[in-house]
């Protein structure tokens, strides 16, 4: 399956963000005077970007219309806040380190495909010391498309100079598994991120990141 290069998402696959997130939605809300949202509920809004999951909450403590009108402002107020809180309530996924440690033994190239922004997706991966193995970091603003989209996918192969068939992209959700086949990539699921499990079906799947590395070590 492997030859060359393994790309690997980030919120839910690599740290699960979701409590740092959920921390600057509900500041963004208090500062609207509106009801926190509880974790499991902007949990379910992640994975395609701030605009998307700031919408998304918005409209769980607003009307239609006062979610556009707020819109804007609230992008910048959670964007504000959760530079404040990336990286402090969050943690890595048990299998993650090593994991990635042994990739790089094994001398494959790794990548971070992330519909997070860059700003945000580099410093989080440098407090958890996972930078420094990541020959390329693709954010949400890197390409013109997010994931689904195969536009970032396919830039993380160009960076690396890997061709899309000697490359495997590890994921949570359906946004990973539909990006990596519209590039030419194949597709690992990991079963503990945000992504619903009847979206996975029939991909293939690894309980951990170090379990993909024995898997990709039997030439599958």
């Amino acid at each position: 399956m492997v030859k060359r290069a393994v790309l690997l998402d980030l919120d839910g696959t690599l740290i699960d963000t979701a409590p740092d997130i959920a921390a600057a939605m509900n500041a963004t809300l208090a500062a609207l005077d509106r009801k926190p949202l509880d974790l499991a509920r902007v949990r379910s809004f992640i994975g395609e970007g701030i605009a998307v999951l700031v919408r998304r909450s918005l409209a769980e403590r607003m009307e239609p219309s006062g979610v556009e009108r707020t819109l804007s402002a609230a992008v910048a107020e959670f964007e504000r806040h959760y530079g404040v809180t990336n990286g402090k309530f969050s943690q890595l996924y048990p299998g993650v380190a090593e994991g990635v440690r042994e990739m790089r033994a094994h001398g494959w190239k790794l990548g971070c495909v992330t519909n997070k922004v860059s700003r945000f997706a580099e410093p989080l991966l440098e407090r958890f010391a996972l930078l420094e193995s990541m020959d390329v970091v693709i954010g949400g603003d890197s390409t013109p498309a997010k994931k689904p989209h195969p536009a970032p996918v396919l830039e993380a192969c160009r960076r690396l100079d890997v061709a899309p068939a000697d490359c495997v992209l590890i994921g949570d959700s359906k946004h990973d598994a539909h990006a990596a086949r519209a590039a030419g990539v194949a597709f690992l699921a990991v079963p503990y991120g945000y992504g619903r499990v009847e979206d996975l079906d029939g991909a293939i799947r690894v309980n951990t990141l170090k379990d993909a590395v024995g898997f990709f070590a039997k030439g599958v």
